[in-house]
């Protein structure tokens, strides 16, 4: 998370806190569901081969902010914004209210390292880990499971081994 500086690691010479996880713009809890869009060309492995995604937002504290505009600009740059709340009817990232249910700026909902392996997220992809938490699964709709992004992780990690140090 970006409270302890492992995301975004832009730097290793300075070990400031780049990014912060602060309270929503709108001042409040927010509790629905919504369709971020994931970064295809990023390397982050939890979101590997996904465009979407339909999960709970459970937060009342999940606005990103950085410590500056290069912060930000980095961020795109490398590619480094996983996950984006996205407006439903362009599938465009957003900072509009209630599709950016915190304010994010760029609609950042999700980091990753360049190493594809360290991952935050505000969203709760944990908390549909069943057909029946879907709002809708009683009229049969329901969208991947929560848990493809943890499935993706192992595959990315069998894939890509990290390296035993003694």
């Amino acid at each position: 998370r970006g409270q302890l500086g492992l995301l975004p690691p832009l730097t290793t010479a300075d070990l400031a806190r780049q990014v912060a996880v602060a309270h929503n713009s709108p001042a409040r809890y927010a509790g629905r569901w919504g369709r971020p869009a994931v970064n295809a060309k990023g390397p982050c492995g939890f979101t590997k081969n996904l465009g979407s995604l339909y999960i709970p937002v459970r937060h009342g504290a999940g606005k990103l902010v950085a410590r500056d505009e290069q912060t930000l600009q980095r961020l795109q740059a490398e590619n480094l914004i996983a996950v984006q709340y996205a407006h439903p009817e362009t599938g465009l990232p957003t900072e509009e209210y209630p599709f950016n249910p915190n304010g994010s700026p760029l609609g950042i909902a999700g980091l990753c390292d360049p190493t594809g392996r360290i991952f935050g997220l505000m969203p709760h992809p944990e908390a549909y880990n069943h057909t029946t938490n879907h709002p809708a699964w009683t009229r049969g709709e329901q969208d991947a499971l929560g848990l493809v992004l943890f499935e993706n992780a192992v595959s990315y990690l069998r894939e890509h081994p990290v390296a035993r140090q003694c």
